[in-house]
């Protein structure tokens, strides 16, 4: 009995089966084949390849001003004039040698595929502090992720002072005379934390809002744009999540008066102005202040998807925008999010992507206390194939520190990865729906299709992708690209048993 109310059902937990499989000892390139810089500015990216250590890295063509560290794969310098820069890097090592062609894009877009790396909020929330970030670099490095392009190291919130509390550890001046930023005492110096990620070949990010208070009620960037991004300059800052909480359009009319506002930032947060210029406002003053400094810093708007963001977030210079509100690992938050993306598509280009939010795979828990992921191992597949298959950032929200046999291989499918870093840019389109069963699809550099065959019924169910859904005919050739392995050849349509809440992603081609 229970009374008329409505009660959950848990579904079975299948068991963790690990499909992909693990690099042979040979030379693999992965990662990127396109990369996008600015002109002059600070230039750092690591060739991602897999295959017995040592491995010796040659870039060929390499433009002037750039170096290449043939023991780490690891090129600095200085980014070259505008233009396209046709690459070729080879890796060899004992067992064999690999090449790739790489392009480097010298010129005003940066993320020219989805940017791939890690946030500290869906793990430690306000209790991230410096140690945790670099514990989270050195462990993306141990664990090999960065042999496969994983390269952001993300502070979230918490870093500055908080108007609040009573942790000593968050006190501290919030700004100095000038009107500088400065970071709470658990990041006493933010310059050498950076130079600690940059010299293990990563990249580092950082996180603040357009209002005065963050989310979480420490300093923001209000009234202090170009302060703030002179100080990411200068600390060696990669990438910038911007997210809206505290703005209010009404502040705009104190602008420049150095007003103290309200110390309850709660007053503000969740203001939702309908006019699109309002929501554009503080995103494109953030843009014109980050323009002004000489460092590539990626710009990721984080306001939830509010206005249809998608269809403006180019025009105020992001580079990715948050498409929904913040996700949980729940089969439910899952769903809500990364199945209802569909007619936003024709937004996504290399530079310009839309955001899914965080990989909820691994040990989390918004703050100190972790747990496993709720999603079974059926549903983590499926998130990771319709995040990639959608052309979305990838920012792992685990602890990487106790990263599991499982979940390590969900993070290191090369022929998976690829899907979300294909230099074309597109996004998947859903192609195919009957009910519970899904069919999405996206364009792929080479001609071939990458196809998810998803279902988000409660047992397993029949899900075909027929070749006129994708504008295909005759023989086509099908690969499993969790398993790395060819299928055969198929005419007119190809059908797979879907597990519950689970999903088949392949690539199709001739």
């Amino acid at each position: 009995m229970n009374d008329g109310k409505p009660e959950s059902i848990t579904g079975p937990r299948e068991e963790a089966v690990i499909l992909t499989p693990k690099p042979g000892p040979a030379p693999r390139i992965n990662g990127a084949k396109i990369y996008g810089c600015r002109p002059g500015n600070p230039f750092l990216y690591r060739i991602a390849a897999t295959g017995d250590w040592p491995l010796t890295f040659a870039a060929l063509h390499l433009p002037a001003g750039l170096q290449l560290d043939p023991q780490t794969g690891v090129i600095t310098g200085t980014a070259p004039a505008r233009g396209e820069y046709g690459v070729a890097f080879h890796v060899t090592n004992a067992a064999g040698r690999a090449e790739r062609k790489f392009t480097i894009v010298c010129g005003d877009q940066l993320a020219l595929t989805p940017a791939l790396g890690w946030n500290s909020w869906n793990c430690f929330a306000h209790a991230v502090t410096a140690a945790k970030v670099k514990a989270a670099a050195a462990a993306m490095v141990k664990s090999g992720l960065i042999d496969h392009g994983w390269t952001y190291i993300n502070i979230d919130d918490f870093w500055a002072k908080h108007q609040h509390s009573q942790d000593p550890t968050l006190g501290g001046s919030g700004r100095d005379k000038a009107g500088r930023i400065v970071p709470n005492r658990r990041f006493p110096d933010m310059p050498a934390l950076s130079d600690f990620i940059h010299g293990l070949g990563l990249k580092i990010g950082i996180y603040s809002s357009p209002g005065p208070w963050t989310c979480g009620g420490c300093i923001a960037s209000f009234d202090h744009e170009e302060l703030d991004a002179q100080s990411y300059g200068e600390w060696g800052i990669d990438y910038l999540k911007y997210d809206w909480c505290s703005y209010n359009p009404d502040m705009e009319a104190q602008r420049g008066q150095k007003t103290n506002f309200s110390q309850d930032f709660k007053t503000f947060w969740g203001c939702q102005p309908t006019a699109r210029a309002d929501l554009m406002r503080p995103f494109a003053v953030m843009r014109a202040a980050l323009d002004k400094v000489p460092r590539d810093i990626v710009y990721s708007l984080c306001q939830y998807g509010m206005g249809n963001v998608w269809e403006w977030g180019s025009a105020v210079g992001g580079n990715s925008w948050r498409t929904s509100g913040d996700i949980r690992d729940t089969w439910e938050s899952l769903n809500n999010i990364g199945f209802r993306q569909a007619g936003r598509e024709k937004f996504a280009k290399p530079g310009n992507w839309n955001d899914l939010d965080m990989l909820i795979v691994g040990k989390v828990g918004w703050g100190p206390r972790l747990h496993p992921t709720r999603l079974t191992p059926n549903e983590q597949y499926t998130h990771i194939s319709l995040w990639c298959l959608l052309a979305a950032p990838l920012l792992i929200g685990c602890d990487m520190t106790q990263l599991d046999d499982f979940t390590l291989s969900l993070l290191t499918n090369d022929e998976v990865l690829e899907v979300d870093q294909d230099p074309l840019g597109r996004q998947a389109s859903r192609v195919a729906q009957a009910d519970t069963a899904e069919v999405w699809a996206k364009d792929m550099e080479d001609g071939s299709k990458a196809v998810g065959l998803f279902n988000r019924a409660e047992g397993v169910q029949d899900v075909v992708v027929h070749w006129s859904d994708l504008g295909l005919t005759g023989n086509q050739r099908v690969r499993d690209l969790w398993r790395q392995k060819d299928l055969g050849t198929f005419i007119q349509a190809f059908h797979a048993a879907v597990p519950r809440h689970g999903v088949v992603l392949v690539r199709i081609s001739r």
